[in-house]
């Protein structure tokens, strides 16, 4: 059942979302029809002024990664800003904050009390924002749906790394030491227990025979801290996406055991086998994606719908996405809307699988 729900194909269709309002107003003009024998009646010919084009935005906007610096929500906040102010696609300052905290839940407390309202600031996440509401520990009331899910951008894969110095050459050696004792490998995540890094870490030991709920993960706020763990010796294995070490591969500070995608990658990642090669029948597709406030106003949501498909379109955005060994996976605002409902569903049904739902 776990490979059915992780093989899922995420295909829906777009609708557009337009509020326009009409006003009729003194400036109209009706021609009363004639009262005199033999004439004819004439319909009444009203004219009525366009509606008031938007401002919006009309200062400066912020993009909000809900982690520390170095991972994965962090490069994509900065890769939309950057491409967005390069494209012109929009011409107001575009900043990028971090603001960690359980794997994203810390931030989704705030935003979805304080800023429901808040046009300008906008977030990125990724399945977290799922799975931390349904999983059973460090779970969060807050979701999608105190959201204005705006689009996906990309998609990505969760891979499974260790130190360029360990004696871990395969993801066999390790499953096999990690079956023997679970409690002596220690596996880290750049967010919480049940939280995407989490199920990535566990999905191989899970697929290879090994009970989940043994497996020693320790979480960070963020996948810069977590890959800091990694290499100063305070976790022997990193769960994560692909592209965010991508960095470190390019470095030699890092070797990433196996991805867990249906077929090698591209890029500096083309040389690293999938789970599947290695005998793990695993897979889990990430995606990354852009909100807003759940009470955006209109003419906001139809500014960063245009803005976004701009730049998704742009060669400046493709640049980045191979800069990343990322792949862009574009639904637009509804489409992406109506993915998150059947994502939800199917996350649901796996953490039962697992006994981590709430």
């Amino acid at each position: 059942m776990i490979k059915q729900l992780l093989s899922v194909s995420w295909k829906v269709t777009a609708i557009s979302i337009l509020a326009v309002s009409l006003a009729a107003c003194g400036n109209s003009t009706v021609k009363p029809a004639a009262t005199t024998s033999g004439s004819t009646d004439k319909s009444k010919e009203t004219t009525a002024p366009a509606a008031a084009k938007s401002n919006y935005p009309e200062k400066a906007l912020s993009i909000i990664a809900p982690s520390g610096a170095g991972g994965g929500w962090d490069m994509t906040a900065r890769t939309i800003a950057k491409v967005l102010t390069e494209t012109k696609a929009v011409d107001k300052p575009v900043s990028v904050e971090n603001k960690p905290g359980g794997g994203g839940t810390v931030f989704m407390a705030e935003y979805a009390t304080k800023d429901v309202k808040d046009n300008y600031k906008l977030f990125v996440s990724s399945p977290p924002i799922l799975i931390n509401h349904l999983k059973k520990e460090g779970n969060t009331p807050y979701g999608y749906k105190d959201t204005t899910p705006l689009a996906q951008l990309t998609k990505d894969y969760g891979a499974v790394a260790v130190a360029a110095n360990s004696k871990y050459k395969d993801l066999k050696s390790l499953l096999d030491d990690m079956k023997a004792d679970p409690t002596k490998i220690t596996v880290a995540g750049g967010s919480a227990p049940g939280s995407m890094d989490h199920l990535v870490s566990i999905l191989p030991a899970f697929k290879y025979g090994i009970d989940p709920k043994k497996v020693k993960y320790v979480s960070y706020d963020g996948g810069g801290e977590a890959v800091t763990a990694l290499l100063g010796g305070n976790a022997d294995v990193l769960g994560t996406d692909a592209s965010s070490l991508d960095q470190y591969v390019k470095a030699g500070k890092i070797r990433i055991l196996a991805i867990a995608a249906p077929s090698r990658l591209g890029g500096s990642l083309k040389d690293i086998p999938t789970m599947k090669e290695q005998g793990v029948d695993a897979e889990f597709l990430i995606w990354r994606g852009f909100f807003g406030p759940k009470d955006m106003t209109a003419d906001a949501k139809r500014f960063w719908e245009d803005s976004i498909k701009k730049m998704v379109e742009s060669d400046a955005w493709k640049k980045e996405m191979q800069a990343n060994s990322w792949e862009t996976d574009y639904k637009k605002a509804d489409d992406f809307k109506t993915f998150l409902g059947q994502q939800e569903a199917q996350l649901k049904d796996m953490l039962t699988a697992l006994g981590m739902q709430k």
